[in-house]
């Protein structure tokens, strides 16, 4: 399984690059269009030799349309061969653990040996439709409860609950019950240092947002990699962070990007989500001082620039966090600029042509 976490270093990136994949519907554009772009995406990545390509759970936000990674990543899988497929994540108190256990045990089926199983113990959303998601408005509990969960869908996973255990005689199916199969390594993902001290006591790999929490990526890695203990997964930690990164053929092309997704963040996080505005629509906004402090200041954490640039940025936050891998997230409003990116960064540094 350790072969399946430890990526493979192309080119001249310093460590292994992947793509976080937030499947994202501009104005203007559809649900069915977004999902199209997620498939090229995942073929550039294969072609371009990305690592892998990951898709996030979200609810409830129009601006999103990966309600459904399992869904989304069997698509993938039908038009793929070779690159990792998986979440980044799956918010584990949303669901039963059984239910995760088979619909990554099917996904594993139809791909086999390039399935990631990331889970995370937020909600994904607000704090309404997580009711609606888990019929309970005792939110806290699943988020308390995420290391029992983790533990039974490992136990599912694998299908050896002991004898006597009110589980022990079912089965999760795509499964080891019916024949010798791999099963995806899992990931834990975290933006703080819970997930960060149980990925490390369980051997686990971890996978930190470092595209919206970067002021705690540093000490989260450092807990991680202080507190990590071998395991049967991993004799030494392998942490890998997403990181927001757009490139473009100039700079002011760039920032017309970029700007479309923090307009996009600032109205999310202002209680008014809605489709990724376009380039226009976003240099037209009319910022308030607050307003514009937010958005400068969710722009200090999004690589973006010339090709170039956009190297030397991530070169620097890879040597400052001395991240395993880097998984590069693309928000900006259309399919092209998000396509472009990928490609550019990737002749940036080298990646098969």
């Amino acid at each position: 399984m350790v072969d399946a976490i430890r990526g493979t270093k192309l080119g001249t990136a310093p460590v292994p690059l992947s793509v976080l994949d937030l499947v994202t519907v501009g104005s203007g554009s559809t649900a069915r269009h977004s999902l199209r772009t997620s498939v090229e995406i995942a073929k550039l990545g294969e072609r371009r030799g990305y690592q892998r390509h990951w898709v996030a759970e979200h609810h409830s936000m129009p601006g999103v349309a990966s309600s459904s990674p399992a869904v989304i990543l069997a698509h993938l899988a039908a038009h793929t061969e070779t690159i990792r497929l998986g979440s980044g994540g799956v918010m584990l108190p949303n669901h039963a653990p059984l239910v995760i256990a088979e619909q990554f045990g099917t996904l594993e089926a139809l791909a086999p040996g390039r399935v990631d199983l990331g889970l995370g113990r937020a909600p994904g959303t607000d704090g309404a439709t997580a009711a609606a998601l888990r019929r309970t408005d005792r939110l806290n509990e699943g988020a308390d409860d995420f290391p029992q969960q983790l533990a039974e869908l490992t136990r599912f996973l694998d299908d050896d609950f002991p004898d006597g255990h009110p589980y022990s005689r079912i089965h999760a199916v795509p499964g080891p019950v019916q024949g010798p199969a791999g099963r995806p390594p899992i990931w834990l993902l975290g933006s703080s240092g819970f997930s960060a001290r149980l990925a490390a006591t369980l051997g686990l790999p971890f996978a930190f947002a470092h595209h919206f929490s970067a002021q705690n990526t540093v000490p989260a890695l450092e807990l991680y990699r202080e507190s990590f203990r071998p395991s049967a997964v991993l004799d030494a930690p392998y942490a890998l962070i997403g990181v927001a990164a757009l490139a473009a053929d100039d700079e002011m092309e760039a920032r017309r990007q970029v700007l479309t997704g923090a307009l996009s963040m600032l109205r999310l996080r202002t209680g008014r989500p809605g489709l990724v505005p376009t380039p226009e629509e976003a240099e037209a906004y009319s910022f308030s001082p607050q307003e514009r402090d937010f958005v400068d200041g969710w722009l200090t954490n999004i690589v973006h620039g010339t090709p170039d640039a956009v190297r030397a940025g991530l070169d620097d936050l890879q040597k400052r966090t001395g991240a395993d891998e880097l998984m590069l997230t693309a928000n900006a409003h259309g399919a092209e600029a998000r396509l472009r990116s990928y490609d550019l960064i990737a002749d940036a540094y080298g990646l098969p042509a």
